[in-house]
This record gives C-alpha cells, sequence and structure tokens, in this order.
C-alpha cells in the first residue's frame, strides 16, 4: 500500500526509538508493537493525538503525546512528531488565535497583550488571560484531532479502494475479458 510505505519511509526505524535515550524512561513499554504498527487505526489515532496535544499550551508536548500514544496503542513516532506543529517559531500566533477564539466564545473584551518572560507577567497578565487560551487552545485541539483523524481514515480508505480496482482491473485485463487500451 502506498500510504504505508509513505509512513515507513518518514518515521524513524522502530530499533532507533527503543535505543534512544531520552526514551529509555519508557522501559519495556516500547516493546509493545501496537505503538509501531502503521494500520488505518494506528496511523489515524497517532495523527489525532499529536494534534490534540500539539495545540495544548503545556509544556512537555513530547511526552504527553508518547504517553497518550501508549495509552490509547496508536503509532507513537507520528504522535510525537506532530506536536512539534507548535514550535518556537509557530507558538506564539498559534496561541495568540487560541486565545483570541477563546475570548470570542467567552464574549471578553480583547485585551492588547506584549509578552514579557518575568514572573510579575505570569502572575498578572497571565492569571487574566488563560481561561480564554484555554479555552481557544481544547477547541483547536479537538478539532485538528477530529479533522486529522478523518482524513487519514478517508484517505486510507481511497487509497485501499484504488488498489482494489486496480487489481480487479489488472484481474478482468489477464483474464482477457476487457481491452487493455481502456
Amino acid at each position: 500500500m502506498a500510504l504505508r510505505k509513505f509512513f515507513k519511509r518518514i518515521l524513524p526505524e522502530v530499533h532507533e526509538i527503543r535505543e534512544h535515550k531520552h526514551l529509555q524512561i519508557f522501559g519495556d513499554i516500547l516493546h509493545d508493537p501496537h505503538i509501531f504498527h502503521l494500520t488505518r487505526r494506528s496511523v489515524a489515532g497517532g495523527v489525532a493525538t499529536g494534534l490534540f496535544v500539539a495545540f495544548l499550551p503545556i509544556p512537555g508536548h513530547m511526552v504527553v503525546s508518547a504517553l497518550a500514544a501508549i495509552k490509547f496503542r496508536v503509532n507513537l513516532p507520528l504522535s510525537v512528531i506532530l506536536v512539534w506543529i507548535t514550535n518556537p517559531v509557530t507558538m506564539p500566533p498559534i496561541f495568540y488565535f487560541a486565545y483570541k477564539l477563546g475570548n470570542h466564545i467567552l464574549n471578553l473584551p480583547h485585551k492588547k497583550l506584549t509578552f514579557e518572560f518575568t514572573w510579575q507577567w505570569f502572575s498578572g497578565t497571565f492569571m487574566d488571560i488563560w481561561p480564554s487560551l484555554l479555552l481557544g487552545s481544547l477547541v483547536f485541539s479537538t478539532v485538528s484531532a477530529i479533522l486529522g483523524y478523518g482524513i487519514i481514515r478517508l484517505v486510507w480508505r481511497l487509497a485501499i479502494i484504488n488498489k482494489w480496482e486496480a487489481r480487479k482491473q489488472a484481474n478482468l485485463r489477464k483474464a482477457g475479458k476487457i481491452n487493455s487500451d481502456n
């Protein structure tokens, strides 16, 4: 299947993951074959968990995503890779729009924000905006996880249908029932 080959090509080898020094904290859990399978369910679940965790305003995205993938027995590498959608470059605009969405949903006035890496900013400004930020982030997380899961399931299903059709046409040509020019 073309999708399975694509994911095998972009994902690291299982032995590389199991031997990675930062992942040794998971111990024997990394020997569960279900968290490395490339099936429609496992890939779609890995995409969903990775996207859900990526948009949460929490530290340790990779660890949280890995724990979720292990818990739900979905593809661990995909789940962990997808959290990097939110990285130091994309995080500010993503969380700003999450804050604005949360404000809109809660019907709160928009505040002009300037970020400062100080205790006063966190204890003052952040404490004022966190309900809006959290709500907006949960909406983005949920919607992106549902869309990611659905799109992967749909594309995988369409790829299977196309493969069946191609096999059916090849068998018909082989049997001489249709002209190979069609």
